[in-house]
């Protein structure tokens, strides 16, 4: 590993070893680092009781975050008649059918989420191997296979993210951005929480929540208490 940056042995030296912060200790911490000339993205790490060995053990959904993402999405929707008029009306980016198909085949990848009616999954089905190791793939669970196209784009836009366990069991996603309020952080966090305690495998065994860790994109991980989120 090379060497840290100035920064980060700066903002290190001014942590406990071993110590769990609560939220608004770990917020403001990440908030007094020196800063960098970008909006940081925040995100959260939550470590969890189960065996992703096991397909009855992988956890997935989606929250809307109550005060977005501070990203501006770029919003695909692969759909025909219609359907491609109700979602640039409600602010996709693109919308169409085969342009897209073969453009994505060739390597395009220039947008953050997909939407598809169901009648596209055969076309899309075909392009797993492209998207589904980016998280691009649309899937009815997530709510990006539907015919309500326009409804979704709008959620989209407005904050809406799916997370999922990987093969460590552990849950990584944005909350946000550093220049947020660090309430309007504590809201999105919360719900994030609230959102992936409800999708607790029946199977799970023990403590579902094991650890949570806080970061900024060029900052070191704070690890927050779990108890003192209610977790």
């Amino acid at each position: 590993m090379g060497r840290r940056s100035k920064r980060y042995r700066e903002m290190v030296s001014k942590l406990e070893p071993l110590k769990l912060y609560t939220l608004e200790e770990a917020i403001a911490l990440l908030k007094a680092a020196p800063t960098v000339r970008f909006d940081q993205t925040v995100e959260l790490s939550v470590r969890l009781g189960v065996d992703p060995r096991k397909n009855d053990q992988q956890v997935r959904g989606t929250v809307s975050l109550p005060n977005g993402t501070g990203q501006t999405l770029r919003v695909l929707v692969l759909a025909k008649g219609d359907k491609v008029r109700e979602a640039l009306d409600a602010g996709a980016d693109y919308a169409g059918y085969e342009e897209y198909v073969e453009k994505i085949s060739q390597g395009w990848l220039d947008f953050d989420a997909m939407v598809a009616t169901p009648d596209m999954m055969r076309d899309v089905g075909k392009l797993g191997k492209i998207l589904g190791p980016r998280g691009l793939m649309p899937t009815p669970k997530a709510g990006t296979v539907t015919t309500d196209v326009g409804r979704v784009v709008v959620e989209l836009k407005a904050g809406k993210i799916e997370f999922k366990s990987d093969r460590s069991g552990v849950v990584n996603s944005r909350v946000g951005k550093l220049s947020f309020e660090g309430e309007k952080l504590q809201q999105n966090l919360r719900a994030l929480l609230d959102a992936v305690q409800r999708a607790k495998p029946a199977s799970a065994k023990g403590q579902y929540m094991r650890s949570l860790t806080l970061s900024s994109t060029m900052g070191p991980g704070l690890r927050i208490e779990p108890r003192q989120v209610g977790v």
